[in-house]
């Protein structure tokens, strides 16, 4: 009887899940030029934070920053492959993917304020930050292209889901272009017009957020209602992913024995992605092809969408935990 009721939730669960891969998201050619656009900003903003006097004063030091980027590039990514096998019965290829998707982001940026908040090192989560999204038009789709290749190797295996193909190098060529060329720029701009930059960092900091904002509020608007009948799973799948990839830089850090203050930034920056940058990813037409991903990619949308909303509410709560310890 139990075993019946246990199959019965799953079954339940699943089908839930299945109901967000319906949504779609159709800008047209306008739209997504405007978000393509959105998108260039909001790198080349983040890349006038990227000092690399900054970046060389860690590297005096290096051991931290070294194990930072090897638990951001491949000690998250294999963590959550790890989870995403585990959970297999319980949730649907897309809600995986959208999870590893996650995972193969760069480090927010919210992260650099949450490790001041944690007295953490703030140098350290800076240059993270700015090491991690320089690296990200590389290491973005390299990660997504190998777990997300494995996890649907592995389904397909396991069950009679067709085997998704992900194109890297069309990802590789269209993640370059969009956050490669932006970030170029705005290294530039931040070496050739210091007294610009200074005056342009902050009140572009606010047009992206309130671009992105404004951007996913419309997406979404249409789909709310889905959303809220399936926020119940979703919540607590993000919060487990979350909570996996918080642990992954604080037992990091700790495993390598580092001074407290590194390891309280480096459980803020593992646990902080840039999932912003993947939802926008998955608005771009070129990027995720709906004629490959047969139009249905919602569980991811619907994953990346509120842990950028959750890492925030999590995050707080430990820069709170670790500054009062």
């Amino acid at each position: 009887m139990r075993k019946f009721v246990d199959t019965t939730i799953y079954k339940a669960m699943k089908e839930q899940l299945e109901s967000l891969n319906s949504v779609t998201i159709n800008f047209g050619e306008g739209g997504m030029a405007i978000v393509n656009i959105i998108l260039a900003f909001v790198m080349f903003g983040v890349a006038l934070n990227i000092k690399p006097r900054t970046v060389k004063d860690v590297f005096k030091k290096p051991k931290s920053i070294i194990v930072g980027a090897l638990l951001q590039w491949f000690a998250l990514p294999a963590i959550t492959f790890a989870v995403v096998f585990a959970l297999n019965p319980f949730i649907t290829p897309m809600i995986a993917l959208g999870m590893i998707l996650v995972a193969s982001c760069p480090g927010g940026n919210i992260s650099n304020f949450l490790s001041s908040l944690s007295k953490g090192n703030i140098v350290l989560s800076v240059s993270l930050t700015a090491i991690t999204t320089s690296m990200a038009p590389i290491i973005t789709p390299i990660n997504f292209f190998v777990w997300g290749s494995l996890y649907s190797h592995f389904i397909s295996i396991k069950s009679d889901i067709p085997m998704l193909v992900i194109p890297f190098f069309p990802m590789l060529e269209q993640i370059l272009l969009l956050l490669g060329l932006p970030i170029v720029l705005g290294l530039l701009f931040a070496h050739y017009f210091p007294a610009a930059t200074k005056k342009i960092t902050k009140p572009s900091q606010v047009i992206s957020v309130l671009l992105f904002v404004g951007m996913v509020v419309v997406s979404f608007a249409q789909n709310f209602q889905i959303f809220i009948d399936n926020i119940f799973y979703v919540f607590f799948i993000v919060m487990l992913h979350n909570a996996v990839a918080l642990s992954t830089g604080y037992f990091g850090g700790k495993l390598a024995k580092l001074p407290h203050s590194d390891t309280k930034a480096l459980t803020i920056e593992t646990g902080i992605q840039n999932s912003g940058l993947g939802l926008i990813l998955l608005f771009n037409r070129a990027i995720f092809p709906p004629e490959i991903w047969h139009g249905h990619y919602g569980g991811m949308l619907f994953i990346t969408a509120w842990w950028g909303i959750w890492h925030i509410i999590s995050g707080l709560c430990v820069s709170y935990y670790f500054r009062r310890h």
